[in-house]
């Protein structure tokens, strides 16, 4: 079998089992292979998942970087089924270890075409029709994260298992994001908080480098897709029956429940 197909597989079947994944035993050699695997991964997910509506942004601040250990950017899918409205109640046994992050999401007016590249944040910023407050949901389905290597989580779309959306907030509307404070709350308790501009300087700056990302892999994003621009602070584990609420200042909050 395919090196590629091979690995995908295996992570597929992880991912629909909700069983932890230990090392591949072919894993990819480098990101670049570990982009390819994802891509296979997505096409065996379709199905189960349903279609791709946008991408997350991993490692976009010093906080993530310093914890996953991966000192630039990352990308991943979000796919219909794991995209949920603020108040949702999901079960924890969904997940082999579920946490959360706190993120500034964007909802994109216009394709970004590979033609275009390369992009800017100002660029990228013209393109976005809204943004909204966000919980990424993030999953831990692996034997052990720590040695599993930077290509194989970037084949397994790391970490991203999907997200909680408030309500949208048109971009004549919001604040200096750099400026925007979130606080991420457990129970009632604020356990963690930062702000846009740990999201690479601007949560901009992340949206360009996911559009130069796709844009070099032949891909485009298109008007009606939702980008996670990355976490404002870093993951929190979760159990269950905890409740989330995620505060993030000018562009209001969004809540759920792991039951």
């Amino acid at each position: 079998m395919d090196k590629i197909l091979e690995a995908a597989k295996a992570i597929a079947r992880s991912r629909r089992n909700h069983a932890p994944l230990a090392a591949l035993e072919r894993p990819p050699a480098d990101e670049a292979e570990g982009y390819e695997v994802q891509r296979a991964v997505h096409d065996l997910l379709l199905p189960h998942v349903g279609p791709l509506v946008g991408y997350k942004i991993g490692c976009t601040s010093q906080v993530m970087q310093d914890y996953i250990g991966i000192p630039h950017p990352c990308g991943g899918g979000v796919f219909q089924k794991g995209v949920h409205d603020s108040g949702a109640k999901l079960a924890a046994s969904n997940y082999v270890r579920v946490g959360v992050e706190c993120e500034i999401a964007v909802r994109l007016k216009r394709n970004l075409a590979v033609g275009e590249a390369p992009f800017t944040a100002e660029w990228v910023g013209e393109a976005v029709d809204a943004y909204h407050p966000a919980i990424e949901i993030v999953d831990d389905r692996y034997v052990k994260w720590e040695t599993m290597g930077a290509p194989t989580l970037i084949a397994d779309d790391f970490f991203a298992a999907g997200c909680v959306l408030g309500p949208s907030v048109p971009r004549s509307s919001v604040p200096d994001l750099r400026s925007v404070k979130g606080r991420a709350i457990v129970n009632d308790e604020e356990v963690s908080q930062g702000t846009g501009a740990d999201v690479l300087g601007h949560p901009h700056n992340a949206l360009a480098w996911l559009a130069n990302h796709l844009a070099a892999e032949g891909k485009g994003l298109h008007a009606g897709q939702l980008v996670l621009t990355g976490s404002l602070v870093k993951t929190l584990w979760l159990k269950a029956g905890d409740k989330v609420r995620m505060e993030l200042e000018g562009l209001g909050t969004v809540e759920a429940e792991f039951t």
